[in-house]
């Protein structure tokens, strides 16, 4: 294997190892007040918006907020079918339905 190739992946599990390690020796004995305790709570919903959102609304690459927007409407009926406090494999189940279901018509 090429040298460059080698330190790249060496270079990467030093960089995974040291973010996932930092944290806790630093913030180890730090308590975190109350509020920012809560806020915390909301990033990893936050985060996945922000990486599915863009999908959902311009899967071409430019917005398309229409019922043409087969991705927008599955996603849609599976943000309800989450909200309902169903179970992840149903929510996927609700979306990949409905995409099937739009995409025979």
């Amino acid at each position: 294997m090429r040298t460059e190739i080698m330190l790249t992946i060496v270079a990467m599990a030093a960089a995974t190892f040291l973010t996932r390690f930092i944290s806790p020796a630093v913030l180890g004995n730090i308590k975190l007040p109350g509020w920012f305790e809560r806020l915390l709570k909301h990033v990893p919903t936050a985060m996945l918006t922000a990486l599915i959102a863009p999908a959902l609304v311009a899967p071409q690459g430019s917005v398309a907020l229409t019922f043409a927007n087969h991705y927008l409407i599955a996603g849609i009926v599976a943000a309800f079918v989450a909200y309902r406090r169903q179970p992840p494999i149903a929510t996927m189940g609700a979306g990949i339905a409905v995409m099937l279901a739009l995409r025979s018509i």
